[in-house]
């Protein structure tokens, strides 16, 4: 039962947070973290090309990604499955790159822009290296690849989880802000570490 239940939050979190970046379409510039941006550079076209490009395909990234772990599903409809992976592939190979640009203007300087820009980096080597394996054949070292990447996908929901918690502690937005870079895929690629280790571990 608890595995279930953590598999059905699992679920919920990664859609809900990835339906999530749609509400920037509805409301004004002062929402979520384009209020801690300066005017001008809201007011940069290439700037909000990468940010619009960014969240929507991080969001089809997060909405598409979980499926691929679903045994049920795999097993069941193969076809679906690739298919799905493909659309994942292709959106964190938009994203991540745009995600890479936009870091470089992250709120409280250098500190959380290396963060995040390590965060983009992991995310597009993890989900190429995943797209090769899978075209060698190479199914293990893919499975593998494919949990880091996705975990560095879901930093998207575990940097909404620490970051309020981080805020509430420090009352400094920027202070949090700043740790919240690394802090929200770092633990999540430990855990990979450790799923893929018990993984290996089990097969053998």
């Amino acid at each position: 039962m608890t595995k279930k239940a953590l598999w059905i939050l699992f679920i919920v979190l990664a859609v809900s947070i990835g339906l999530y970046p749609s509400i920037y379409f509805f409301m004004d510039r002062q929402f979520g973290l384009l209020n801690t941006k300066p005017g001008e550079l809201l007011e940069n076209i290439a700037w909000n090309i990468a940010f619009y490009t960014h969240i929507i395909s991080g969001g089809i990234a997060l909405l598409s990604g979980w499926s691929q772990f679903s045994t049920r599903l795999r097993n069941k409809n193969m076809a679906l499955h690739r298919q799905l992976g493909k659309v994942y592939v292709i959106a964190v190979l938009i994203s991540a790159p745009t995600g890479f640009y936009i870091a470089c203007f992250a709120t409280g300087g250098l500190i959380p822009s290396l963060g995040f820009i390590s965060l983009a980096s992991v995310w597009f080597y993890t989900t190429l290296n995943a797209w090769l394996l899978i075209r060698k054949k190479k199914i293990d070292p893919h499975k593998k690849m494919m949990t880091y990447s996705y975990a560095a996908c879901f930093a998207a929901v575990t940097l909404r989880i620490w970051l309020p918690l981080l805020i509430m502690l420090f009352q400094d937005f920027t202070f949090a802000y700043s740790i919240v870079a690394w802090l929200c895929w770092i633990p999540n690629l430990i855990v990979a570490y450790l799923i893929t280790e018990k993984r290996s571990a089990s097969s053998r």
